[in-house]
């Protein structure tokens, strides 16, 4: 048995791995969501989702990715950057690989003109392209900037033809800004801070009720707890969580309190900044 069973759950609710299931759409989310929604489908061109470490982008991008695929006119990809060290080229095999083209050969401006063909046949079907790239404050090649601004630049009657979701950490925005031309193209520009202790407390009991929680299992003091020292990030609350519930089935309490908390803090060694 393990702390899942033991508080009759259905899942981690916890798990601190993106999942739009568990997606949780507070105030400040809902409208990040509204407008990035807004660039997609108005085929805006760039948009732009900024947030410090824990803030929930990616899970905000998956829940964008799973909405727009869910549509069924869209045609969606993700890119998630975990190197800042690319060639040049990189992202237009990368996309063209993304919309299924193959054996694209190794000459850019074949591979430029594989990927315009098939945005027109997929603008022709009535579809969208939109491309969502995580980490992107990742990027530090003017090379990846300037792909990204000719991509950009396909359109057909005044539509473009694809459309991206740059999402990273704030040092993203300023490094854009060294583009001065693909800086002006940013349509939407979103920023998402840290929760307030409100949020955090409807965000745990969500993530709970998803998970198949029947009954309160953390104490209000121990999740006035968790507020302070996650600092309302939902990336700490989740580890914090996580780690409560585990220890709490170590120690069979049923209910998550105080003592608990403090000591899962302490062994995570967080600190309030």
């Amino acid at each position: 048995m393990g702390y899942q069973e033991f508080y009759s759950l259905k899942a981690e609710p916890f798990a601190n791995h993106p999942d739009p299931k568990f997606y949780f759409n507070s105030p400040q989310h809902a409208l990040a969501r509204e407008y990035l929604m807004h660039a997609a489908r108005g085929t805006r061109g760039l948009a732009v989702l900024l947030g410090d470490i824990g803030t929930g982008k990616t899970t905000l991008a998956r829940k964008i990715l799973s909405e727009l695929y869910s549509l069924g006119n869209y045609q969606v990809g993700l890119i998630v950057l975990t190197h800042s060290d690319f060639a040049s080229g990189w992202l237009f095999i990368k996309i063209a690989n993304l919309l299924g083209l193959r054996d694209i050969g190794s000459s850019t401006t074949e591979i430029i003109n594989r990927i315009s063909r098939r945005l027109n046949e997929i603008y022709h079907r009535g579809e969208k392209t939109v491309i969502i790239i995580d980490e992107a404050n990742k990027i530090k090649s003017p090379e990846i900037l300037e792909e990204i601004r000719g991509l950009l630049n396909l359109e057909i009657a005044d539509t473009r033809l694809i459309s991206f979701i740059l999402s990273g950490l704030p040092e993203l925005e300023p490094y854009l800004a060294s583009n001065r031309a693909l800086h002006q193209r940013i349509a939407v520009k979103v920023k998402l801070k840290s929760m307030g202790s409100e949020t955090v407390k409807a965000y745990i009991n969500h993530r709970l009720t998803i998970a198949g929680a029947s009954r309160d299992i953390f104490s209000p003091r121990a999740i006035d707890i968790i507020c302070r020292y996650s600092d309302g990030r939902p990336r700490l609350v989740n580890i914090t969580c996580d780690n409560a519930l585990l220890e709490g089935y170590v120690q069979r309490k049923q209910n998550i309190d105080e003592p608990v908390i403090e000591r899962v803090v302490t062994n995570l060694g967080l600190r309030i900044e």
